[in-house]
């Protein structure tokens, strides 16, 4: 197996796992490019000297280059030096950490805050200075139990407390906890694993979400995993070295997501994504495809539900990576340098209009001569779905076979924990795990026949935080970083998230699952718009019983009524503000809204209505 040498780049080094090309990359000759601006000229680098490879910047159109030079100061420094051979930087920091040239306190700040995000690594300097969390690429949600043993050995060294794993929002994983002096040994191990972190933060397209039950489901309209391992290497795959990081899309505006959906339940949340695929036969055909829509996003000025395009394209790999690939040249070269808050796709399209984006759409794919054909959107189908759960026992359309959905509390999982799950997985699901949106993990294909042996599983049993079979408010509940790591968030939101759901849990009964997103501050990587309760890190006041006045306190919004699914539905406007975070007066809020908008009832009186309708007293 080759190894992955980031120094050797320039040599044309081959990953030991080779994917599709992209026949419309055309790189840069090298050299250096001058552009001219209204206050004088920029010159950079159309080859980077150091790795061999295109910047991201020689992509650019001029007008581009120009723009960004005036744009914020992120831009600024992507332009000063590329981030797309940070990585490079990545393995000289490191070596002169480890041999005691310098300290991590020396790395350059537009490196450090900055350009290493190009690599996934972004610094946690408020919370845990000189420690990286490290996002990877995992196309689908979909890994193995080689891989999760290897994060447990990435994270371990760094404590229970800040070594630790996450399953993200995007069907992905989060190592806490990492130093630059270990980086490359961990970039070095996820490509002997075909994986990377290259390209997952920042300016860039991030993991590509698709169907958990992909291909073990008898509902199941297309299988997505072909379709986001192929945008993933669109994305993340340089197409001339096949080394990873690709440049042509090293240099967006902002942050991009894409979601492919294979099911009507919907489970990708294609409604909240820049490009959602959306699974759809053709009226007259019934060839199967994809109804596109665009812009959804979620930021701190502003929340956008996704927009039909009214686009139509077959679900076939080459129309599914042609489409994506014709938007995000728009949108690389088009959209917003300068105010970041409106360099989502969302602006660009409609400063468009959503017809003359999809003329302009349906006029670069033309050009790039791949007989890929756009059509009108097609009816979506109208007859009953009932959104199904993931978590629990179901059968899979393989016969003899079932998937086992576990619930992982906020997506947290100790070393332990992922020991555990690869031990699981090995043993009942051929090394093979899912991951979903909700931070949860699916064990597929387990034998009929060794279900009840899983479920009695430690890992699984009384006393663990893994479950399978959780009540319908604790095993739905899904939480942003908080602000034990995260420097943006207001309040914590892993431990209290995980601690009232339990007690929640013991305060009432509800018929059905309930939703309870949390999220630290107004970005809202939590998602809180799409959950049935969204808790919203916020200023509140309570009274101080010592001094009789009001005082400021860790507090919280709260949105009711989000939806996810065929008919999903964003809220935009707080239920209640100013609401404190404690226990005391944050429970009994929830309490209500349960019991006024969900139906919930006492525990308590639960029983006693069981009791008094089996003696006949109901």
């Amino acid at each position: 197996m080759t190894m992955f040498n980031p120094l050797a780049v320039s040599k044309f080094l081959l990953l030991s796992t080779i994917f599709a090309t992209n026949n419309a990359f055309v790189p840069s000759p090298a050299g250096k490019v001058t552009t001219q601006l209204h206050s004088g000229t920029l010159t950079f680098d159309k080859v980077d000297a150091r790795t061999g490879k295109p910047t991201g910047t020689s992509f650019l159109p001029d007008e581009a280059v120009t723009r960004a030079s005036a744009g914020s100061p992120i831009e600024k420094a992507k332009l000063e030096k590329d981030g797309t051979s940070a990585f490079v930087d990545v393995y000289e920091y490191a070596r002169k950490i480890r041999e005691g040239e310098m300290t991590w306190e020396e790395v350059e700040k537009a490196d450090l805050n900055t350009r290493l995000k190009f690599v996934g690594m972004l610094h946690r300097d408020k919370r845990t200075p000189g420690q990286f969390m490290m996002r990877l690429k995992v196309p689908n949600g979909i890994v193995n139990s080689d891989q999760m043993r290897f994060y447990a050995s990435c994270v371990e060294k760094y404590g229970e407390e800040k070594g630790v794993v996450d399953i993200t929002t995007r069907q992905n994983i989060q190592l806490r906890g990492v130093k630059i002096e270990d980086a490359p040994d961990i970039i070095d191990g996820l490509h002997a694993r075909n994986q990377t972190s290259f390209q997952s933060a920042l300016d860039s397209v991030r993991n590509m979400v698709g169907n958990p039950l992909a291909g073990i489901d008898d509902q199941e309209l297309v299988d997505t995993r072909e379709f986001c391992n192929a945008l993933n290497d669109l994305v993340s795959l340089d197409p001339v070295t096949q080394t990873r990081g690709n440049p042509m899309w090293g240099n967006l505006p902002r942050k991009f997501n894409i979601a492919v959906s294979g099911s009507r339940d919907d489970f990708a949340h294609t409604h909240i994504n820049d490009i959602g695929l959306v699974p759809v036969a053709h009226a007259t055909t019934g060839e199967m495809g994809f109804n596109v829509v665009l812009g959804g996003y979620m930021s701190i000025k502003r929340v956008a539900e996704s927009i039909p395009a009214n686009i139509w394209i077959p679900a076939d790999r080459e129309s599914v990576v042609t489409l994506s690939e014709a938007i995000l040249r728009i949108f690389r070269d088009e959209s917003e340098r300068k105010d970041r808050q409106k360099a989502r796709l969302m602006w660009l399209v409609e400063k468009y209009g959503v017809a003359e984006f999809k003329e302009a759409v349906i006029k670069e794919i033309t050009s790039y001569n791949r007989g890929v054909t756009v059509q009108d959107a097609q009816p979506a189908a109208t007859e009953p779905f009932e959104r199904r759960e993931l978590l629990g026992v179901h059968k899979q359309k393989q016969e003899g076979k079932s998937r086992v959905g576990v619930l992982v509390p906020t997506g947290r999982l100790s070393v332990k924990e992922c020991r555990q799950m690869a031990d699981l997985a090995d043993a009942y699901s051929e090394g093979e795990i899912r991951l979903t949106v909700e931070q949860n993990i699916i064990l597929p294909n387990v034998d009929d026949g060794k279900v009840d042996a899983l479920l009695k599983e430690d890992a699984l049993g009384k006393g663990s935080r893994l479950q399978v079979n959780p009540g319908f408010i604790e095993g739905n509940v899904v939480s942003c970083t908080g602000a034990q790591f995260c420097g943006l968030a207001l309040i914590e939101t892993k431990s209290h998230a995980e601690s009232i759901a339990k007690k929640l849990e013991e305060l009432v009964t509800v018929d059905k699952p309930i939703r309870i997103h949390w999220t630290g501050c107004p970005n809202s990587c939590g998602q809180v718009q799409v959950a049935d309760i969204g808790i919203m890190g916020g200023p509140a006041r309570k009274l101080d019983p010592e001094t009789g006045k009001m005082m400021a306190v860790p507090g919280c919004k709260i949105f009711v009524g989000g939806r996810i699914g065929e008919d999903a539905h964003l809220s935009l406007d707080p239920f209640k503000e100013g609401v404190p975070l404690d226990e005391e007066s944050l429970i009994p809020e929830l309490v209500s809204i349960l019991k006024s908008e969900f139906g919930a009832v006492d525990k308590k009186r639960r029983k006693r209505d069981v009791i008094k309708s089996l003696v006949g007293l109901a």
